[in-house]
């Protein structure tokens, strides 16, 4: 009985098999492998982030996901926008959890000013005001530098489909 299961194709094989077989006629590329589209924008894009601590967060996320650039062949304008809105309430009207709802405006043009890509991305985070005052700024500090990677990873994906794409 044991001879007639090594004889069987084991499902994960099969299933992963045919997979690569599909993902081989569509066209597929990995966007991160050699000579792939992200490969593109390293250490090509000049980063124009509002001058705030969001806008340095969001920065910073960028180039550490694309390089720094000294002589970029793109421009990636940015504009963000933060806002905080209580979600849970105490029984002396204090706000115990607070939602940052963020947005990014983006825009990738080339060196002729051509647009390359363009658009909005948008998240939340939160943090708890539950403790002293130092420890709520300093959550809610934490929450803004999550917001900050959470849209600089969306931004970087969007800038990835679009070069993957033709855009």
């Amino acid at each position: 009985m044991s001879s007639d299961r090594r004889l069987l194709p084991n499902r994960r094989a099969v299933l992963f098999g045919s997979l690569a077989l599909a993902l081989s006629g569509c066209g597929f590329r990995p966007v991160y492998g050699t000579n792939g589209v992200a490969s593109r924008f390293r250490g090509s894009v000049g980063i124009d982030a509002p001058d705030t601590a969001d806008g340095y967060a969001l920065r910073q996320n960028l180039q550490d996901r694309l390089g720094r650039s000294d002589s970029p062949s793109y421009r990636l304008a940015l504009t963000i926008n933060v806002g905080s809105a209580a979600v849970a309430i105490a029984s002396d009207e204090t706000a115990t959890r607070v939602n940052l709802p963020g947005s990014a405006s983006f825009r990738l043009t080339d060196a002729a000013d051509q647009v390359i890509a363009s658009g909005d991305v948008s998240s939340f985070t939160s943090y708890s005001t539950t403790s002293t005052t130092v420890a709520t700024r300093a959550a809610e500090s934490d929450a803004r530098a999550r917001l900050m990677t959470i849209l600089a990873d969306m931004i970087v994906t969007r800038l990835l489909a679009a070069a993957a794409t033709g855009g």
